[in-house]
């Protein structure tokens, strides 16, 4: 079985409550290879090119506000002035461009087995007030997708974990240089893994 790489990214609402040591340890904890990791200010571009510029994405964030206000019944137009859901993802994409510069970010990439979904299920949920008890944003966060569109921003849920393999691999190479990702053994490692005989 292949290790696989995952991004995480503690964004700037993590940064500024001071949980980057506790949000990362979690990670660690788990039996995940930190491979490469800094602190730094992100800045537009690369913000921009780490969110997919495509109607296939924006659809999915916008149809995902149009569903949550629909159950709450909730008028979308108020906010946004459109029920178009590609129209609603671009405007968010925005936020997030901004979002992300609000104060420094800490980059991390983990390595491991079924890196994707250890990641994922730590996590949590990506609207907090979902996530479940246990994980960084069901611990951390209660933020709501009808109060951060009222508010003209993204949810801030604290951290970015890549959700496929073909996305840790991309946004790996994207927030790194390859000399800045390093390749070695945790002192854990043939416990959790035993050597094949």
């Amino acid at each position: 079985m292949k290790k696989q790489k995952a991004l995480l990214i503690i964004k700037p609402d993590g940064v500024q409550r001071g949980l980057c040591g506790t949000i990362l340890k979690r990670f660690e904890k788990v039996g995940l290879t930190i491979i490469g990791f800094k602190f730094m200010k992100a800045d537009a571009q690369t913000v921009k090119n780490h969110y997919p510029e495509n109607d296939v994405w924006f659809g999915k964030v916008g149809q995902r506000t149009l569903t949550n206000y629909a159950k709450k019944g909730l008028d979308v137009k108020k906010v946004f002035g459109t029920d178009d859901a590609v129209a609603i993802g671009k405007t968010v994409k925005n936020w997030l461009i901004t979002y992300f510069q609000e104060s420094p970010v800490l980059v991390a990439a983990v390595e491991g087995y079924e890196t994707i979904e250890i990641v994922r299920k730590i996590s949590g949920n990506t609207i907090p007030v979902l996530a479940a008890p246990g994980s960084v944003r069901g611990d951390f966060s209660h933020d709501t997708i009808d109060l951060a569109n009222e508010q003209n921003r993204p949810l801030r849920n604290l951290i970015h974990a890549s959700d496929a393999v073909e996305d840790g691999e991309k946004e790996v190479a994207l927030w790194f240089k390859p000399e800045e990702l390093f390749s070695y053994k945790r002192a854990d490692e043939d416990l959790m893994f035993p050597p094949s005989k």
